[in-house]
């Protein structure tokens, strides 16, 4: 049978999600090694994506095989199970049956992510946002943001030599929101290249400090700055 497990995680620490064969310290492999131990068989976890070291997730989903046929029926039992043996900074909330060939991956229509920014030193953000405290014109961000939905070919914003397949990406939706000292970016695809978002955000930071004077400049622009290594990317500070 195949399952659907849903968590989320603190990325601090992390590796990110993906297992590697230089770092052990990494999300899938925690939660494999939590599933193989209560399970009592190996497991296989295939998760819906990858995330960057430090980057956290509110809602990831992966899936995983297993012939204990109630994982889904005795959730809770399960998730109990689970929980008690993985660190704080891993939580898994739900358990799905779903199709033999259902896949967390390439049966995901869409994701998101979220880049917060203080604008204020404030304490109870600093280790979940990057500390930015200069002036932005946040409307122009909102403007090159829509300008995004314009293309499909990111390959300007990709982590250099990554091994996709294609650096097409179609982005649904792009916005800016302010809320009191947090500055929020969040934008939704069908998928992102490696470094896309932070290399996104370092961008429109340019745009709303003043640095690019029009809004739909910087993505051309874009492509100069990131082959001559002087793109500006923020720390991983997303969700």
């Amino acid at each position: 049978m195949r399952y659907f497990l849903q968590l989320s995680f603190k990325g601090t620490g992390y590796h990110g999600w993906q297992e590697q064969s230089n770092a052990s310290d990494t999300i899938q492999e925690v939660c494999k090694g939590a599933l193989s131990k209560v399970l009592n068989h190996p497991v296989k976890l295939a998760g819906a994506g990858r995330t960057d070291t430090g980057v956290h997730a509110e809602m990831f989903y992966a899936h995983f095989d297993s012939e204990i046929e109630n994982l889904a029926g005795e959730k809770n039992k399960w998730l109990h199970k689970f929980n008690s043996i993985t660190p704080f900074t891993i939580a898994f909330q739900d358990i799905l049956k779903v199709q033999p060939d259902a896949h967390a991956r390439f049966d995901a229509t869409s994701r998101t992510y979220r880049y917060d920014i203080s604008i204020r030193k404030n304490p109870f953000l600093h280790n979940n946002s990057l500390f930015y405290p200069h002036p932005l014109d946040i409307d122009k961000m909102n403007k090159a943001s829509v300008a995004l939905k314009k293309y499909k070919d990111f390959s300007s914003f990709k982590k250099t030599h990554s091994n996709n397949k294609t650096d097409t990406c179609t982005i649904k939706s792009a916005n800016w929101e302010m809320q009191g000292d947090k500055l929020s970016f969040t934008i939704t695809a069908d998928r992102f290249l490696r470094n896309m978002v932070r290399a996104i955000v370092g961008t429109m930071l340019n745009v709303g400090n003043g640095k690019y004077t029009h809004a739909y400049s910087f993505f051309l622009f874009s492509v100069f700055l990131y082959l001559s290594g002087i793109m500006f990317k923020p720390e991983q500070r997303g969700f």
